[in-house]
């Protein structure tokens, strides 16, 4: 599994949109910045409306080019949400750790993600800003507990320092790809566009990850 920048003239095997969602000012553009261009901007500007950023991945020798698409956290621009989240295959559900109040609204903006995307797709649950550990207001403990209820994915990661950036955006794709893999796989297709409503349950290991005392790694899950 390796990330490139080759020549994008090349077959494309698969297509994955994934979305971010949270507060305004978690961090969701810093980490999409990060991810698809290794870049971290001191003065982001708020996201206005919706933009997205590509990026072409090979994950077991095949192309995956990665839509990652970024909304602003206001809720002047809830309107754009059933447009937002049609076709998404993975999501990632993302909170400041220094603010309290951006973890609390996670659950609702979970009810809102189930409510418009397939109930198959992918969550990840983020815990962003954790180069600030002196400031944090969200225990560790606080986001597992709630990633193990709802069955989402769980890591925290710095835009910043890129901790954990590409690792989080790593395990949503690859366990995006060995679901609709399988799918097509099955039934013969070939390009797939990652059409939700192929996803079926599945868990794999989150890479690099044992926050929890008992050292276990943690599972990524598929939405209930």
């Amino acid at each position: 599994m390796s990330n490139f920048h080759g020549d994008f003239n090349q077959k494309i095997d698969y297509v994955f949109k994934v979305v971010l969602i949270g507060d305004s000012a978690v961090g969701k553009s810093q980490l999409l910045a990060r991810f698809a261009r290794n870049e971290f901007s001191v003065d982001s500007k708020a996201t206005i409306g919706v933009e997205f950023q590509t990026k072409t991945l090979a994950i077991d020798h095949k192309t995956v080019k990665a839509q990652i698409w970024d909304t602003a956290g206001q809720e002047r621009y809830r309107a754009v949400t059933s447009a937002y989240y049609r076709g998404a295959v993975g999501a990632m559900l993302v909170y400041d750790m220094t603010k309290r109040q951006s973890f609390d609204h996670m659950a609702r903006w979970l009810e809102e993600l189930r409510g418009h995307a397939d109930k198959n797709i992918v969550i990840m649950l983020i815990g962003n800003k954790c180069d600030l550990g002196s400031l944090r207001a969200v225990p560790t403990e606080d986001a597992q507990e709630f990633a193990e209820r709802e069955n989402l994915c769980f890591m925290e990661t710095s835009a910043l320092e890129a901790t954990n950036v590409e690792s989080a955006f790593m395990t949503v794709l690859t366990e995006i790809y060995h679901i609709i893999s399988k799918k097509t796989l099955a039934s013969g297709d070939g390009l797939n566009y990652g059409n939700a409503a192929t996803l079926k349950g599945t868990r794999i290991v989150v890479p690099g990850q044992d926050l929890d005392s008992g050292g276990t790694s943690r599972g990524c899950c598929m939405s209930s």
